[in-house]
């Protein structure tokens, strides 16, 4: 058990199971894309971990960038997603993969939606290491999901609680 904050957290998810879902996850996209060069796009904070080991697995060419976006407040969504940096980069025509770290109530990727398709992308694929089917509101097809997870709050791997535990190899999840 580890502790941030005042809250008390239980291990969840392994940092090999986390391994095994992105390299599944690359390799599906691998599959879907061939010759293409997909631009992958990560949503930060959380992502960057995810992102960086999708890069390791991913075999064909590929460009990546980042955008930052917020909805949580400590453990629990905003319902609103907000962009906070954008991409300074023309996707006109090129083939999109946004990679999440997590998606919940799908906030984010309605957002996101809007955002690339207003930028006349090719293609755009959704991909998250966690889901949370229960809460997932949004109407959006999540095209690569790694890890499907019970409503709970988790950290690890990228995820953080106030700030803390993004730095950890495994994910753990609130004990309640």
């Amino acid at each position: 058990m580890i502790r941030l904050h005042e809250k008390d957290f239980v291990p969840f998810i392994s940092a090999e199971e986390i391994d095994f879902a992105i390299a599944q996850m690359a390799a599906q996209v691998e599959d879907d894309f061939g010759d293409d060069v997909p631009v992958f796009v990560g949503i930060l904070n959380g992502s960057f971990m995810v992102v960086a080991d999708f890069m390791k697995h991913y075999k064909g060419s590929c460009e990546v960038s980042f955008i930052k976006m917020a909805s949580y407040e400590g453990t629990s969504s905003t319902g609103e997603a907000k962009q906070l940096i954008g991409l300074n980069q023309d996707l006109e025509g090129r083939t999109v993969v946004v990679i999440e770290d997590i998606v919940d109530t799908g906030h984010t990727i309605e957002t996101l939606k809007t955002l690339f398709k207003a930028q006349k992308v090719k293609h755009l694929r959704f991909a998250t290491l966690f889901f949370k089917p229960e809460a997932y509101k949004a109407d959006i097809k999540l095209d690569y999901v790694g890890i499907r997870i019970p409503n709970k709050f988790i950290v690890g791997y990228g995820l953080d609680y106030d700030g803390l535990g993004r730095n950890l190899p495994e994910v753990y999840q609130l004990n309640e």
